[in-house]
């Protein structure tokens, strides 16, 4: 009963200076890659073929040195404090499940299939809508924590949520995405889509898992010692990713720039509605601030490292998928920024019945 509340704390650290940079990290790797791309193309169509089954091996391995660190953070023994606030994880369920993948279809439809498709390249109009798609298919595991701690967010409420998110993508990530693909008349690759879930979904949870039981075994100093060290592989792996797939995608983002701002407004529109509903039947069920701020925030925020690793695996580096994905990274931190503005801003409001 001790350990619990110290592991918490560790995961609930404030944002470190890659996260809070994020989007200029992400913005110099699409200059980086694009240089790259066009000094030494290559170099990268050889990268492009070492694969396996349509995986790309060097990016599978940058999407484990990803992910991996992340889910060692995640206690599945958490999952003992889902009845303690029932109403809010039912409205995160709820937000993330049966509403958020939906939605983002939806707003892909609209935006991509019709108001925007007059200015993007009509040869990829599917793979953006497969992009989008894949984003929100993922709720956000590793980031949350530093939302939930941005608000004064329960920590064990956010992590119960976090380890039943997560016990659920095992599952339904791959019917939920082959379904919503299906929906939007897009072919579904069922043995890659499969292969995705176990390389970068349930491979990562038991290695994860093996190693954070290992690391406890060794004492909560060794275990915050450790979390530490690792904590800065997951940005070094991503971005080291988005070098590669920008290099690869040049060619279509000079020629199109528009391409990534028209990709960006589904993405907030996504964001800012997830939350906003999140946090509103939150109050509506009764549920305290500090479970409502946590509970709006995954809702809002995406495991976009899952997503690109999936979208790569299934669309390749060249595709608009992947593309759109990585501008769900972009936008990422200067969204979620501003939802834990507002959240924190409106408290008052939030208690006053």
């Amino acid at each position: 009963m001790n350990k619990q509340p110290e592991i918490t704390a560790n995961i609930a650290a404030p944002m470190s200076v890659f996260e809070r940079y994020l989007t200029v990290w992400v913005l110099l790797c699409i200059v980086i890659g694009i240089a790259v791309g066009q000094w030494l193309p290559g170099t990268f169509q050889i990268i492009g073929r070492m694969e396996i089954a349509h995986v790309n091996l060097p990016v599978g391995l940058l999407i484990w040195i990803m992910i991996i660190p992340m889910l060692v953070k995640v206690d599945f023994h958490a999952l003992g404090e889902v009845r303690q606030h029932i109403k809010g994880i039912g409205v995160t369920l709820f937000v993330n499940w049966m509403v958020k993948p939906f939605s983002m279809a939806l707003l892909a439809w609209l935006f991509i299939r019709h108001w925007f498709a007059p200015y993007l390249p009509s040869d990829q109009l599917d793979s953006y809508v497969a992009g989008l798609i894949l984003l929100a298919a993922a709720p956000c595991t590793a980031m949350v924590f530093v939302w939930s701690r941005l608000t004064a967010g329960d920590p064990l409420f956010t992590l119960s949520q976090v380890a039943l998110n997560d016990s659920i993508m095992i599952i339904a990530f791959a019917p939920l995405v082959g379904l919503l693909l299906g929906i939007s008349a897009i072919a579904v690759p069922w043995d890659t889509l499969l292969t995705s879930v176990v390389l970068y979904i349930l491979i990562p949870v038991v290695l994860a898992q093996a190693w954070r039981q290992s690391l406890l075994t060794k004492g909560q100093a060794a275990f915050d010692a450790a979390m530490e060290r690792i904590s800065p592989w997951s940005i070094t792996a991503l971005l080291a990713t988005l070098v590669l797939l920008f290099a690869f995608q040049g060619e279509a983002i000079l020629s199109q720039p528009l391409v990534i701002g028209l990709l960006a407004i589904p993405i907030l529109i996504q964001v800012f509605f997830n939350s906003g509903l999140a946090y509103w039947l939150n109050r509506t069920v009764g549920e305290k601030h500090n479970i409502a701020c946590p509970s709006a925030l995954i809702g809002a925020s995406n495991f976009f490292e899952l997503a690109v690793a999936a979208a790569i695996s299934l669309f390749g580096f060249h595709s608009g998928a992947a593309l759109a994905t990585v501008v769900g990274v972009l936008i990422e931190v200067p969204a979620m920024l501003l939802v834990v503005s507002v959240v924190n801003n409106s408290k008052k409001w939030y208690e006053c019945k």
